[in-house]
């Protein structure tokens, strides 16, 4: 027996000491039974005196099943005793990795007890890894991973893993993966256009939609939706190969004309403005130089135009009903085309031109402000190297095209794992690279026909730099990030975010993962934070966050039925998250010398603690 209970709090108990504390082990953190006839309460050891020691109450023990949470509190009379090692079962878990379980580390409190932790609690939930730089961070995730594909005799082959690197760490520790289950396949995508060793990100324009296009050409205004919405719809007849290509850009170009035509405006103007369209936009049949004949003359369209010394246009009417004769009322942008349309950044180039002028760019200054903005944007992009990431070489579906990023190319089979590296490219075009593709996976989920039947986790590296609060829900509606964690898990879309700046996270992203790791954390605004918007998080815990060691975590939610100190074991291989060696490069330099890196090591703390009675 411990001692006698002295005060009851509002989760928590003051026992007075009947023991000499001075003989015992370091007790805090281990877990402590008030027994009283048939109930069990469980409490944590949070701090020791050499007279009391103050217990946080956990859960409740009911035979072969542990309640969590402070459901019932224990009677001055109850036997206060340590835990036995058949009680530390039910709530930490066994010992044996079974079907339906994955190892993760050691518990630092009791030595050498095995974290398992069970598949479905951890990995159907969203879930958070928090921690500084240098905490361990790429190495739990590679450990966890690893573990995940290793510890089982059935490896999980029906995982659809794809993970935003954004340093391009990840590599060296799944690409080996093969080695140790054959069937298990991992496959990495670079941003780095001059590396020709790793197939480049490349992501089909067509399978683009209006919020894609909103993203990815920096839209801050919705006027400019529309725009990008008419651009859409012109793509696929002006990109295609139907005779009514020539018969749209005719009327679309007349009705810019016939608006320019009928303005008002002074002559000057409208010549000035009709020259400018038909200079950029004409095709064989309209253009300056067509030829507009009356009984007696023939005349080009330019010469039409001419002004007389009075300021007028005195061929304004002739011009008028020339223009009119290219305007079709029975085309329509909503035809459905026969067959797909293949088409690039160019042509959406050439749709967008012709989106400008039918929506009267020309008539309107303020138009003209918001709206050419975008054509701007979007002939920099396919005029830079970032084209390089929408130039995929052949037309595919939605469904076909992640089908491929889920193929090995070199056996045809399955890849587990899908790591996509964002290293070369800068934040803004990683973030919306980032929203593509997982806006992507979660369309292809919610229009499963079987909800649920293809999972898809996607793990962000440095997902504070991705998943903020940003202004696509005042624009589009909504963050697909937070549309991801409010409703990705019915359908199987769950995000890991992996991050150091838990602060700078979605509140609406974060508030909605159920499991979390956290690794050591040192800035108050953080650390405040997490207090604030992590479930079950206690001020003991908060304070032992700041001086957790590298690889030392505590974890909670869903998957642990108490809040668990442990180490991660060290990953092999290791992720490339090196640290420079200063010392070596500055003591040993020679000329021309490639710097020399070392791996970040992990060293696990075994905390010594009894799982018996030690009293």
């Amino acid at each position: 027996m411990l001692g006698k209970i002295i005060e009851i709090l509002e989760n928590s108990v003051i026992v007075e000491l009947a023991i000499d504390i001075n003989k015992q082990p370091n007790l805090v953190n281990l877990h402590v039974v008030f027994e009283s006839g048939e109930e069990k309460i469980v409490g944590e050891i949070a701090n020791v005196d050499q007279k009391k020691m103050l217990i946080n109450i956990v859960g409740e023990l009911k035979g072969a099943s542990f309640t969590p949470g402070v459901s019932s509190k224990p009677a001055f009379k109850s036997l206060v005793r340590m835990i036995k090692m058949e009680e530390l079962e039910v709530f930490l878990g066994k010992q044996e990795t079974t079907d339906g379980y994955t190892f993760f580390g050691y518990s630092n409190v009791y030595k050498n007890y095995k974290i398992n932790v069970p598949v479905n609690d951890f990995f159907s939930n969203h879930f958070a890894i928090l921690g500084n730089s240098g905490a361990g961070k790429s190495f739990t995730v590679s450990s966890l991973i690893q573990k995940l594909f290793h510890s089982r005799k059935d490896a999980p082959i029906g995982a659809n893993i794809f993970m935003f690197d954004a340093y391009g760490e990840y590599t060296s520790a799944f690409k080996d993966l093969n080695k140790h289950n054959p069937m298990i396949h991992y496959k990495t995508y670079t941003t780095n256009t001059k590396f020709a060793d790793t197939d480049i990100i490349k992501i089909p324009v067509w399978l683009l939609g209006v919020d894609d296009l909103a993203l990815l050409l920096d839209v801050t205004t919705l006027n400019q939706l529309p725009i990008i919405e008419k651009m859409l719809k012109l793509v696929p007849i002006l990109a295609g190969n139907s005779p009514d290509v020539i018969k749209h850009k005719n009327d679309i170009i007349a009705r810019a004309l016939e608006d320019i035509l009928l303005s008002g405006h002074e002559a000057t103007k409208i010549r000035d403005q009709v020259v400018a369209v038909l200079t950029k936009f004409n095709t064989e049949e309209l253009n300056l130089e067509s030829t507009i004949a009356q009984p007696g003359y023939v005349r080009t369209f330019k010469q039409c135009l001419l002004i007389d010394k009075m300021g007028k246009m005195q061929e304004m009417e002739l011009i008028v009903e020339f223009v009119k004769g290219f305007i079709d009322d029975s085309l329509s942008l909503n035809k459905t085309q026969d067959q797909p349309v293949y088409y690039t950044l160019s042509d959406l180039e050439q749709a967008m031109d012709f989106a400008l002028i039918s929506e009267g760019i020309l008539k309107s200054d303020k138009v003209f402000d918001y709206a050419n903005v975008l054509s701007v944007r979007l002939h920099t992009l396919a005029n830079s190297e970032a084209k390089a990431y929408f130039d995929y070489p052949e037309y595919v579906s939605r469904a076909g095209y992640i089908q491929k990023l889920l193929t090995d190319p070199m056996s045809n089979s399955k890849c587990q794992i899908v790591n996509f590296n964002i290293n070369y490219i800068d934040d803004r075009l990683a973030k919306v690279i980032t929203k593509i593709l997982s806006k992507m996976l979660f369309n292809m989920a919610v229009e499963n026909s079987v909800r649920g039947s293809m999972p898809f986790h996607i793990l962000i590296e440095e997902a504070h730099r991705y998943v903020q609060k940003d202004t696509d829900t005042e624009i589009l509606g909504y963050n697909i990030f937070d549309r991801i964690t409010k409703e990705g898990r019915k359908y199987g879309v769950i995000l890991g975010l992996i991050t150091q700046r838990p602060s700078e996270l979605s509140d609406t992203a974060i508030s909605q993962c159920s499991n979390f790791v956290i690794l050591r954390t040192l800035h108050p605004k953080d650390l405040d934070y997490i207090k604030n918007m992590v479930p079950n998080v206690s001020q003991e815990i908060i304070v032992q966050l700041k001086s957790l060691k590298p690889g030392n975590c505590v974890a909670f939610g869903n998957a642990f039925k108490v809040p668990v100190f442990m180490y991660v074991d060290k990953p092999n291989p290791t992720p490339l998250s090196n640290n420079v060696d200063v010392n070596n490069i500055w003591y040993h330099y020679t000329q021309m010398q490639t710097p020399v890196t070392t791996q970040t090591t992990v060293t696990p703390i075994e905390r010594v603690g009894n799982t018996s009675d030690p009293l």
